[in-house]
């Protein structure tokens, strides 16, 4: 609101710059990103526990924003409302199943692994499972599950790129993706972590003033939940829906299975409690009380997007139908947002029956719609459908790009450590020197990236489903060894590789055959569903699969050593909880308890 103020304070000077949406998307987004670049430059790392975890100094309250900025990722910024827009009860899932997986994470695993110390996931899996197989495989299941997530993150920041600056998709995400990977070289995590604090501001800042300044227009009321309760804007729009036969806007399992619903919730919640990237961040705090701090410090954070995402979605829609539905086409097409929107290719308008007015009549996302729009584009669109001034509408370009390239630095450095310290340092070479070891670090972060620019422009679905496939991959394989490493004794590496193996490859494979039109050029996926499940929830089957297989293996194979039980033990008692443990396992320093 201070901004609200502040903007509202400046309006006439802003105003006598005439600079429109063009000129201050430009602006703000070349803007911030020369502040990333400025951070990365003043933050250049030197060494490797630098590079991996920020020297594990990172303030809990800026580990925190760095954390939310990681969570919220261009799913959340950009495609979040727009699956609740065109969903209704159903898009809820991703709200529900996201943010409960962040309490999973935030109460079972990110303490304790953080207490256990080390730089990665799996560090974490090769030294509790006593096994270099185990961690090789911990790190593969890494880059399968975070270049599958960052393929999403670089359609959003096509789009956003594509619609504000004009560049074609393409050209967008190569020019993004050399842009974090530069930074990511620079300086590492310790640059990482500054860059998603900073680009955590303007995301949620973007989000609240289009959101509040949404609700003012349509309630009269700037703040959004108080005015979706006290306004009747709700039934405003089941009544607008009702009219142009589209349904009622607030009913379950319309577009999921109940099935389906349970499912996807419940693989997008522990497929959220394994994501690398953001479990990473953790170990950049000084101790496991500092990990606890941060984890409350991002739940704020996040909540405060999370409890706004909702009522824009429905501020969105209606605004959308109220403007387009009933009006001429040639009128429609010529409206300034709709033509730069159209350029894209995201929001097609096709007068089918040739009356030569627009029938809002069917699902906007349905080709029988005679207005196609694409989910991903309800936030970035909505402050122009609004007639928001353009400062704005450029502040919500800005935060797009940040929201997408945040969660990209995250998963860059989780795939360079898995390669240069799981594998190369871990397994390969020992003896390797910190020089060496951040040279490769540096090279994979390069070659990770021309990896993800090729998925990102072949993503296997929109921003939200890519994401969604990531979370079943990681649910599939890396929480389980997590959590059963945290909190069963007996677990042993036999059961824990075979499980990890078992679920990721049943998962990938689903996963494939599913897509197979989009990921192997076929015209029809070669297979719909598997026992009720589709894509996006298939991975709730790989998990039960891991933790079964994993649990039956290690129960006929021999127990792990008695030091790995001790670590376990250790790890799960709350004492020494304000500890800062170094990266071998020892204290650095001594606890104030």
């Amino acid at each position: 609101m201070m901004l609200e103020t502040m903007l509202a304070l400046f309006a006439p000077v802003i105003a006598q710059l005439g600079l429109g949406v063009d000129a201050w998307s430009l602006i703000l987004i070349v803007g911030t990103v020369i502040v990333y670049f400025v951070v990365a430059i003043a933050t250049h790392v030197t060494d490797t526990d630098e590079f991996y975890v920020a020297d594990r100094s990172i303030p809990a309250i800026v580990n925190g924003a760095a954390v939310a900025a990681d969570w919220m990722s261009a799913a959340s910024f950009i495609s979040l409302a727009g699956l609740v827009s065109f969903l209704g009860y159903d898009g809820t899932i991703y709200l529900m199943g996201w943010t409960g997986g962040y309490v999973v994470l935030a109460l079972l695993i990110a303490p304790y692994l953080r207490k256990y110390g080390k730089y990665t996931i799996p560090d974490f899996i090769g030294d509790r499972y006593y096994s270099d197989t185990a961690r090789g495989v911990a790190a593969l299941a890494t880059l399968f599950v975070s270049l599958t997530y960052i393929a999403g993150q670089m359609r959003g920041v096509g789009i956003v790129l594509s619609r504000f600056l004009g560049l074609d998709i393409t050209i967008g995400i190569i020019v993004a993706l050399g842009l974090v990977a530069l930074i990511g070289v620079i300086g590492g995590m310790e640059a990482i972590t500054w860059t998603q604090a900073i680009q955590y501001t303007v995301l949620i800042l973007a989000f609240l003033i289009v959101t509040a300044a949404i609700s003012l227009d349509l309630t009269g009321n700037p703040f959004p939940q108080m005015a979706l309760v006290t306004s009747d804007i709700g039934a405003r729009l089941t009544q607008l829906q009702a009219d142009i036969q589209m349904g009622r806007y607030i009913v379950p399992f319309r577009e999921y299975s109940q099935l389906q619903v349970f499912a996807i919730a419940l693989t997008l919640m522990i497929g959220t409690a394994g994501l690398p990237h953001v479990i990473m961040r953790f170990y950049t705090v000084p101790s496991a009380s500092d990990a606890r701090r941060s984890a409350g410090y991002a739940l704020f954070f996040i909540s405060l997007l999370y409890l706004s995402a909702p009522v824009l979605a429905i501020f969105a829609k209606f605004n959308l139908i109220q403007t387009l539905n009933g009006e001429s086409v040639s009128t429609a097409q010529n409206i300034p947002w709709v033509e730069r929107w159209s350029q894209t290719g995201l929001l097609t308008i096709n007068d089918k029956n040739g009356d030569g007015v627009i029938q809002m009549t069917q699902s906007l996302t349905s080709e029988a719609s005679e207005v196609f729009i694409d989910p991903d584009i309800i936030v970035l669109a909505t402050p122009e459908v609004a007639g928001l001034a353009p400062i704005v509408i450029g502040l919500v370009a800005a935060g797009g790009l940040a929201a997408a390239l945040s969660t990209a630095d995250g998963l860059l450095i989780a795939m360079s450590s898995a390669v240069s310290h799981d594998i190369y340092y871990k397994i390969f070479n020992e003896e390797a020197s910190q020089r060496k070891r951040l040279l490769v670090a540096r090279i994979v972060i390069l070659a990770a990236a021309v990896v993800a620019a090729y998925l990102g422009i072949n993503p296997p679905g929109f921003v939200a489903e890519v994401v969604a496939i990531a979370f079943g991959l990681a649910a599939a394989s890396l929480f389980p060894p997590i959590l059963l490493g945290i909190f069963d004794r007996r677990m042993n590496r036999e059961g824990a590789i075979t499980g990890l193996l078992v679920g990721l490859i049943f998962t990938l494979v689903m996963v494939v055959l599913m897509r197979a039109n989009v990921v192997l050029g076929f015209e029809e996926p070669l297979l719909d569903s598997f026992l009720g499940l589709g894509a996006l929830g298939i991975g709730l089957y790989g998990s039960i699969l891991n933790f079964a297989v994993a649990l039956i293996i290690s129960r006929f194979t021999p127990a792990p050593p008695d030091d790995v039980i001790e670590l376990v033990e250790e790890i799960r008692y709350p004492r020494g909880s304000r500890e800062a443990i170094a990266a071998d396992g020892g204290s650095e320093t001594t606890s104030d308890d």
